[in-house]
């Protein structure tokens, strides 16, 4: 009788073992969850050209952020040229959001310190873009980032 009992005890624990095993990867699956979102913003310079080096030959028209997952953050250099006639200072806007939505989840930050640029003077920029750990139903986005010289 205690054979049997044993017998009948093993194949219930491999059973509970093996639900156990499967419910903690689903779990744990589930906790590993990202999402990844597609992006390409278009780049404009208003008083300024932006462009990928510094001696100012390739210009930037957009950034492809690349494949971005929720919760991360990426940061592409430029180099800001003031092409106007007087020393100025920037700003940076963001418009033009594809869908609306994705304002919610992802900023765009620099490390621009309102320093002034004389005519001509170039100055790397670096924009550092931020996607929301709880980024919600967006699978690609656009937007427009314009830089704008004042002075």
């Amino acid at each position: 009788m205690e054979k049997r009992n044993i017998a009948l005890k093993v194949p219930s624990m491999v059973i509970l073992c093996i639900l156990a095993i499967a419910v903690f990867g689903t779990s744990l699956a589930l906790l590993q969850n990202s999402k990844t979102v597609p992006n390409i913003a278009s780049v404009k310079g208003v008083g300024v050209g932006v462009y990928w080096d510094s001696a100012c030959t390739n210009q930037t028209s957009s950034i492809n952020w690349g494949m971005l997952e929720s919760g991360t953050n990426k940061t592409v250099k430029t180099y800001v040229r003031n092409e106007g006639n007087a020393v100025v200072t920037l700003s940076k806007t963001l418009q033009n959001w594809n869908p609306l939505i994705a304002s919610n989840y992802v900023t765009v930050n620099w490390d621009y310190s309102s320093q002034t640029l004389s005519v001509n003077q170039v100055l790397q920029v670096n924009l550092t873009l931020a996607v929301s750990s709880t980024v919600s139903g967006i699978t690609n986005f656009t937007f427009d980032i314009t830089i704008t010289a004042t002075g």
